[in-house]
């Protein structure tokens, strides 16, 4: 991570003209075409012609904003003018999108120059890197392995150093997983504080959100200050909050609580909790203090609250489509054949689970500042796998099963930054999450550059 500059370093090179962005553009294409055709991580490139010619016309323009002139490419779940949005699945392999989401709107707005796509899984489903389109994005350590998901694309792009930050985003891990598995931060937001698309249900599916991934906490958090702030067009979003300006704090006395394992209830392979422990002594180094805590909640009621829950919005979003004929992965079928199964009693009691579990740590961060669980129960594993079919002998039974130690975060929207924990003995890397409370987003990024700085 220490090899390639921060986007922030870069940003100040430009705007002191130590560096143009026709220079940044080529550098970028150039280890591009030295580096993707190893790990298929950025896809939908455009061409490089056009690429320098706007970076040429932002090296004469005013600067827009501190991302003005670096390069960005998208995941191909956002839309972005002019380039196509697959989604990973061949049904939309010639979609050519009319406008920029939201995201993209704010990112350019910044100065950002969109170069082309991130790869991802089909659909966004399951957090392994694959799709039909495009073929699998290989692991930045390891090209026999998965970079995860369904971030993916984006993670190794930034690990690899094809880019300097990149968006992502989350429903189950996608930030999180990715940013492990590749050595690079990912940082899920809580849920509200990044709009998505002003389309479609704006109340009741709360589950996924936009996020920014970089190698640095400073870098995710001048992203999501660019990312952030209401849409009028969306309600329950939060006020807008500067991160950026309050990354750099003295975190001396804050109280962690590790859960590990949850008890035993997260099958684990082997070397991971020994990583993830051995990599905790660095926050006491930092005078904060760690405790070992037992299971704030059960295990089963949040998974089953979860993948009620998850079927029923996956339902929702993709059962038109098959509704329509298209083809659609196996594991899509599944997920829309589970959620139209389901009564409006089972998704009420589902989120009656939630509201429990949201109460819960609402008493929990009364007494710890964060909460720390490791970023994956796998290490990244082969590239030919859909997904892990057991973990220390235990059967995974649906095929995200194995990423339920993501499921405490993501059912309720809190904020969780991935931080790399190291690599094990295998020489493949994972991470830690450590979550805050709802809306303690600066806590747990401050958390974060504390870490990296004590890691560099």
């Amino acid at each position: 991570m220490t090899d390639h500059p921060s986007a922030l370093a870069l940003s100040a090179q430009l705007a002191r003209r130590e560096v143009s962005a026709v220079e940044l553009m080529q550098s970028t294409l150039t280890r591009i075409a030295a580096i993707n055709p190893q790990v298929n991580a950025i896809v939908s490139l455009r061409h490089p012609g056009v690429l320098l010619a706007e970076a040429a016309a932002a090296d004469q323009a005013p600067r827009k904003g501190w991302l003005h002139g670096i390069p960005m490419a998208i995941k191909d779940l956002a839309d972005v003018a002019g380039l196509p949005t697959t989604q990973g699945s061949p049904a939309f392999a010639g979609s050519v999108a009319a406008s920029d989401d939201l995201m993209v709107q704010r990112l350019r707005a910044a100065g950002a120059i969109i170069i082309g796509k991130t790869n991802t899984p089909e659909f966004g489903l399951g957090s392994h890197t694959f799709n039909p389109v495009f073929g699998p994005t290989r692991n930045a350590f390891d090209p026999t392995r998965s970079a995860g998901g369904s971030s993916g694309g984006a993670a190794v792009a930034l690990a690899t150093g094809m880019l300097c930050v990149a968006d992502g985003s989350d429903m189950m891990g996608s930030l999180r997983n990715p940013a492990g598995w590749n050595n690079v931060y990912g940082f899920r937001p809580t849920w509200g504080r990044v709009p998505g698309e002003p389309e479609g249900d704006a109340f009741l599916h709360q589950l996924s959100t936009n996020g920014p991934m970089a190698r640095n906490p400073a870098d995710i958090a001048a992203l999501l200050d660019t990312m952030a702030g209401p849409d009028p067009r969306q309600p329950l979003a939060l006020p807008y909050e500067a991160m950026l300006p309050q990354i750099d704090a003295n975190v001396s006395g804050r109280r962690i609580g590790w859960l590990g394992d949850w008890g035993g209830a997260y099958p684990m392979e082997a070397g991971i909790l020994d990583t993830c422990a051995t990599a905790l002594d660095r926050f006491g180094a930092l005078g904060c203090s760690v405790t070992a805590i037992n299971p704030p909640f059960p295990a089963e009621l949040l998974w089953h609250s979860w993948t009620t829950l998850r079927s029923w919005a996956v339902a929702g979003s993709l059962g038109p489509l098959l509704d329509q004929g298209l083809a659609l992965k196996p594991e899509a079928l599944w997920e829309i054949e589970q959620g139209r199964s389901l009564t409006a009693t089972a998704i009420h009691q589902a989120s009656l689970i939630r509201s429990d579990w949201f109460r819960c740590t609402a008493e929990l961060f009364k007494n710890y500042d964060a909460l720390i669980l490791p970023s994956a129960q796998v290490w990244p594993f082969p590239i030919d796998w859909r997904w892990p079919q057991t973990i220390a002998g235990q059967t995974m039974d649906t095929y995200h099963r194995w990423m339920e130690v993501v499921v405490p975060v993501s059912l309720i929207g809190l904020p969780c930054l991935c931080v790399p924990a190291g690599f094990g003995a295998n020489k493949l890397p994972i991470g830690l999450q450590l979550i805050a409370a709802r809306g303690a987003d600066a806590g747990v990024l401050q958390l974060g550059q504390a870490w990296h700085r004590a890691s560099a």
